[in-house]
């Protein structure tokens, strides 16, 4: 496999992952596993939430394509598409985990719009505490009416 191959199957996995992600939140985690998602949504005590349940089911298909792009020589395509799942699950705990929700308590202010954008959008997200009536579904790309006023 050449690298131009390997790494945009990567890449194109790694930007498809946004439109999954948005999908899930707003169908799967707001839908029949709220139980889950719940206390995400609510203040909570103790590092862990229910809602980190959700890291391990989506690090399956990771580890899955991985795995088997490395072992069945014709799966060589799930080796990138594997890393692209996993890229796309370390920039979420970075953005979303550590500089959104401040889990690992680190002084960050951010400076570019881009990223006061994607907090602002999340934060829009939060303000709604129930199942029903959020907006705002995706992790790293928020539409531009969620700008913040400079």
């Amino acid at each position: 496999m050449s690298y131009f191959v390997f790494w945009s199957l990567l890449i194109a996995t790694f930007f498809l992952m946004e439109g999954a992600a948005w999908f899930t939140h707003k169908y799967v985690m707001h839908g029949f596993l709220w139980r889950w998602h719940k206390d995400h949504h609510q203040p909570s005590e103790g590092f862990f939430e229910k809602n980190d349940y959700f890291a391990v089911v989506f690090s399956v298909p990771s580890i899955l394509t991985i795995v088997l792009g490395f072992e069945i020589a014709w799966l060589w395509f799930l080796k990138p598409i594997g890393f692209g799942i996993l890229a796309y699950g370390i920039f979420y705990v970075v953005f979303h985990d550590i500089i959104v929700h401040r889990r690992l308590k680190m002084k960050f202010v951010a400076q570019n719009r881009y990223l006061r954008r994607m907090i602002r959008a999340h934060q829009i997200h939060h303000r709604c505490k129930d199942k029903e009536g959020a907006e705002a579904f995706g992790f790293l790309y928020a539409p531009k009416k969620y700008a913040p006023e400079e």
